[in-house]
Order: C-alpha cells, then sequence, then structure tokens
C-alpha cells in the first residue's frame, strides 16, 4: 500500500491527497505535525527519510517521492487513469502553467517558515504578515481569475474532467480563504472550486477529514 506524509492543513499534502482519490489509489496516512515540538518535518526520524524535511512524501515500494508536483506527475505515469496531467502538449501546457503559478508563486510564502521569519527576524506583528501574505496571494489569483474567466466555461479549469489544475486550486482557496482573502474576488476560479467540492474524492482530502485535523 501507498504512504503518505501529510499534514492535515499543508496545501501541498491536500492536492496529493485529492490526486489519490481521484485515482482510486489505496493509501495510508502517517501525520506530520509542522508545528509541534518545533515542527515533526525536523525530526532526526524523518529527515532520514526525507532529507528536504517537508511533506507531502509518499512512499511506493523502494520509492520516496517528496514535492507534491513530481508526487502526482510519478502517479500519473505508475497509475495512469485517470490522467491528471495532459499527454498532449497542447493541453499539457497550460494546465502545468496554471499548477506552478501556484505552487511557485504563492505556495513557498505561505509556509509556516517563511511566515515565521517575518515575525522573528522581521518583527512583524500578525497582522502585517497577514496584510504582506494577503498581497501575494490576491496578485497571482487575481491574474488567475482573468485567465479562467476568459476561457469557455467549463466544469473544471481545463474541460469536463478534473486535471492537476483542479487539484492545486481547490487547497489553495481554502488556505487564500483561512488567511482573510475575499473568495468573491475569484468568482470563476470559486465556481470551479465549488463543483469540485461535491466530488467525494475532493471531499474525503479536505483538511478537516484528515486523521490529524484539529
Amino acid at each position: 500500500m501507498l504512504t503518505l506524509y501529510s499534514y492535515w492543513r499543508s496545501s501541498a499534502s491536500y492536492r496529493v491527497r485529492i490526486a489519490l482519490n481521484l485515482k482510486g489509489l489505496d493509501y495510508r496516512i502517517v501525520p506530520i505535525h509542522l508545528l509541534r515540538a518545533g515542527g515533526e518535518q525536523n525530526a532526526p526520524a524523518y529527515r532520514a527519510l526525507n532529507p528536504q524535511g517537508r511533506v507531502p512524501l509518499l512512499v511506493d515500494g523502494e520509492l520516496r517521492c517528496a514535492q507534491s508536483l513530481a508526487i502526482i506527475d510519478y502517479l500519473d505515469a505508475r497509475y495512469p487513469a485517470p490522467r491528471l496531467i495532459p499527454a498532449e502538449p497542447l493541453q499539457r501546457a497550460p494546465v502545468l502553467a496554471f499548477a506552478q503559478a501556484i505552487v511557485a508563486d504563492i505556495q513557498p510564502l505561505q509556509n509556516t517558515g517563511t511566515l515565521n521569519y517575518l515575525r522573528d527576524t522581521l518583527g512583524l506583528d500578525d497582522a502585517g504578515r497577514g496584510a504582506w501574505l494577503r498581497h501575494f496571494i490576491d496578485r497571482v489569483l487575481s491574474r488567475l481569475e482573468a485567465e479562467a474567466a476568459a476561457r469557455p466555461r467549463t466544469p473544471f479549469l481545463f474541460g469536463d474532467a478534473p486535471t492537476l489544475a483542479d487539484c492545486v486550486l481547490v487547497p489553495q482557496l481554502y488556505a487564500a480563504a483561512r488567511f482573510g482573502c475575499d473568495p468573491a474576488r475569484y468568482p470563476a476560479l470559486a465556481r470551479v472550486a465549488a463543483h469540485c467540492e461535491t466530488l467525494p474524492a475532493f471531499q474525503r482530502a479536505h483538511p478537516a477529514q484528515q486523521p490529524d485535523a484539529e
């Protein structure tokens, strides 16, 4: 059975859980608490498994794969039904571009390590950190909203079936709401996310449904 090292509220872990569920794969979750005792991801035992010291980590037999997009790409190659990253280049490129805009341009800024640095080293209080983070989240989501609104209306971001883009979108909107962003600013994205959240694969992946949810 596949093993996923995960934190219930981690956007990166959330997107991998969605992918696993969409593919109908059996997996067990090993919770890694990112805040307790200085962060369980920093413990020597976990660092021995994943030197990057982050979640998620997927273990499949001899494979230990870190980084959510690498994990989903591996799942697509190893368990190709249904495909989440299109094989056809003209379809593949926009899906990856959408996902990477969130993974590269937002995700690192909302990580615990970044927010702690703003507080502990730069001296920003909670209000200052929140305003800083909302600025960068909104800057990217507003541009993705414009792209989504300009495309033909479909149930998912790129057609009639979920892709990597939807796996990334739903956790990011969950995180954006948690950090105080107004979802009404992104109606096209919110419409797609609301549709995704009617599906069992997305529902089972939700942070509130995880064994380590607080």
